[in-house]
């Protein structure tokens, strides 16, 4: 760890809900008032907006000037005597080396292995955590922190901020973030985003139905199995999301005659946002 990391002092544990009985912002949000209030309590919802209008603008704030950075996803729940654990520490440790940022959702297990990697390599560990019913503290590796109440609001960060998903065994909420991250690419609503799936063993299973059932049904194209990269080696993660950086830079370039392409580790250490991200803005 470099003594610019060891030095940083750890981003706070955040107390979205201290009382785990109590509804969360979500929840709230997504109930139907009792019938009783519904003539009584018409402007809840409108005003609510604001709320979530601030979580945007303190998540866009945190993040504008972040450099290239890539998502990385798995399960709370994986022991850090796990092997996927390691390979997800080793996954952060190799983005960092390669110059990316890296992202995750600032809880445990995998979350908290990417974050270590990342900051361990002396890098950038950003933690975006979410309001539950049950705490979820956010990971002692987290080094810029952002807590959100709002699922949507926080899924909107992950990609907007990313260059590409790494994804590791898990389940509901990590099922959710491939899903989307899949309906945006074949939507074209983000383009030259790799979405790399950790762990052979554990996602031939869903491989194997997309490609006999969804596909077979013809309820997506062929093409569209061609959008998951599957490995089982943390390098070939790494290096798969380097290699679609490059040649996504590439590609502007030769629209660009003149343009200058940086590698990620030189706009990381300018803090600035990638220039080549301005097309999937737009779409976000």
């Amino acid at each position: 760890m470099s003594a610019d990391a060891r030095d940083r002092v750890p981003a706070p544990t955040p107390e979205l809900n201290p009382n785990g009985n109590q509804a969360t912002e979500d929840e709230r949000l997504l109930s139907r008032p009792e019938r009783a209030r519904l003539t009584t309590d018409l402007t809840g919802d409108a005003w609510r907006v604001f709320r979530i209008m601030s979580e945007f603008v303190e998540g866009f704030d945190t993040l504008a000037r972040l450099g290239p950075a890539v998502s990385v996803f798995g399960s709370a729940r994986t022991p850090p005597d796990h092997p996927d654990y390691q390979a997800a520490e080793a996954v952060g440790r190799g983005l960092v080396e390669a110059g990316f940022a890296v992202i995750t959702g600032g809880g445990p297990g995998i979350m908290e292995a990417a974050n270590k990697g990342a900051c361990e390599a002396g890098g950038e560990s950003i933690g975006c955590n979410i309001e539950l019913p049950f705490e979820q503290g956010m990971n002692a590796y987290v080094r810029t922190a952002i807590n959100f109440r709002y699922f949507f609001v926080r899924k909107t960060m992950f990609v907007k901020y990313a260059e590409a998903f790494v994804i590791f065994p898990g389940g509901f909420g990590t099922m959710d973030e491939l899903f989307e991250a899949l309906t945006l690419i074949q939507t074209g609503k983000v383009r030259d985003f790799p979405v790399v799936l950790y762990g052979r063993e554990y996602w031939q299973g869903l491989l194997d139905w997309l490609k006999g059932r969804m596909l077979a049904d013809g309820k997506i194209h062929r093409d569209d199995l061609d959008l998951l990269i599957v490995t089982d080696s943390p390098d070939a993660a790494v290096d798969a999301v380097v290699k679609c950086y490059e040649q996504n830079c590439e590609r502007i370039k030769a629209q660009s005659e003149g343009a200058r392409i940086p590698s990620p580790r030189s706009i990381a250490g300018g803090g600035m946002r990638s220039p080549y991200r301005s097309s999937r803005d737009t779409n976000i």
